[in-house]
């Protein structure tokens, strides 16, 4: 997946990985077995996931928060 990016590749993630409120959501999905949690975006219409950011610590998730201007983001499992 990604590994630890410096900040001044977040414009590439944020390009690489367009976000269209209209039409998506910001959710991280986990894992129940192994606890593993991926961040990205769910189609509204249709449910396609797609994968942005693996998510290993509390960091992260605030960084893929930062990078896409959100406040919260559901968890589903």
């Amino acid at each position: 997946m990604f590994s630890f990016r410096k900040r001044s590749e977040d414009n590439k993630i944020k390009e690489t990985f367009k976000y269209d409120p209209e039409t998506q959501y910001a959710v991280i999905k986990s894992s129940i077995c192994t606890g593993e949690k991926v961040a990205g975006f769910k189609n509204k219409s249709d449910g396609h996931f797609t994968e942005v950011m693996l998510i290993r610590s509390i960091e992260e998730e605030q960084r893929f928060k930062e990078i896409y201007g959100l406040d919260s983001i559901k968890t589903e499992y």
